[in-house]
């Protein structure tokens, strides 16, 4: 989708802290290599999606840095940052009734300057992001008649025509059949972008990541490979829950066999 390159995300000592004192995020470190899927996993209230906004400049950091190859977020313009990181979040809405088209089209936003039409090749790029998240047959409905699951892969389209050169998301797979969420975290790992995604499926996040970084009660709590993160010890003490680690028969990724409290 991008010809431009990927960057690198460094994230130091981040933390966001409440007026009682709490740190939601809590000097949290982690990196993404150029062109890597790093996931962010933890259970229910572990601060994944707090810590995403601050990456993406939701919310103000009271404490630590962002930097994007080197270059502290916060010192860039918006249409700077814009250029440099796309967010699709939890609460990403559009509330007027516009077609597919017209919604994927402002992704091109950070890039025209006032009422500038697309280019050709702008046009094209519009194209192509409905045609690579299935939505091409939509381009002429208003966004407000779609699915869930439809409207998710239409802002996640409009991320991918914004060219950034990190794409953050926050559960980007709520809302799709099983067949779209595997072709969206196909489509995110194979697009050559440095990826910071929140994902709650353990085995979908083992899939589809090259690193995972686990969040527990808004500190990191462990990070590396999904094969040296996914451990029954871990998902016992983080998640509190019971469950076999085993390797996928095609691809040996680790996968996750669940046990039921009842179960003996």
């Amino acid at each position: 989708m991008s010809d431009r390159t990927a960057a690198s995300l460094r994230v130091e000592a981040l933390s966001y802290g409440v007026g009682d004192g709490r740190h939601l995020v809590d000097a949290v470190d982690l990196t993404a290599a150029p062109g890597e899927t790093v996931g962010l996993v933890g259970p229910n209230g572990s601060g994944k999606s707090t810590a995403l906004r601050c990456v993406y400049r939701a919310l103000r950091p009271t404490g630590g840095t962002v930097l994007v190859d080197r270059r502290d977020l916060a010192a860039l313009t918006p249409r700077e940052s814009a250029r440099a990181l796309a967010a699709m979040t939890q609460d990403s809405s559009v509330d007027l009734d516009f077609t597919v088209r017209e919604v994927v089209a402002l992704g091109r936003a950070p890039h025209l300057r006032g009422n500038q039409p697309l280019s050709e090749r702008e046009r094209d790029l519009v194209t192509a992001a409905m045609a690579r998240l299935d939505i091409g047959h939509l381009a002429h409905r208003g966004i407000l008649t779609l699915s869930g699951g439809e409207r998710q892969r239409v802002l996640v389209a409009r991320a991918l025509v914004q060219e950034p050169k990190i794409l953050v998301l926050d559960e980007p797979t709520n809302h799709l059949d099983i067949r779209h969420q595997l072709e969206l975290l196909s489509l995110l790992r194979g697009s050559g972008l440095t990826v910071l995604v929140v994902l709650h499926d353990l085995n979908l996040a083992a899939a589809a990541c090259d690193r995972l970084a686990v969040l527990s009660r808004g500190r990191l709590v462990a990070s590396g490979t999904p094969g040296e993160v996914l451990t029954a010890e871990l998902l016992r003490e983080v998640f509190g829950v019971r469950a076999e680690v085993v390797r996928h028969p095609h691809t040996g990724d680790p996968q996750l066999l669940y046990v039921l409290p009842t179960h003996p």
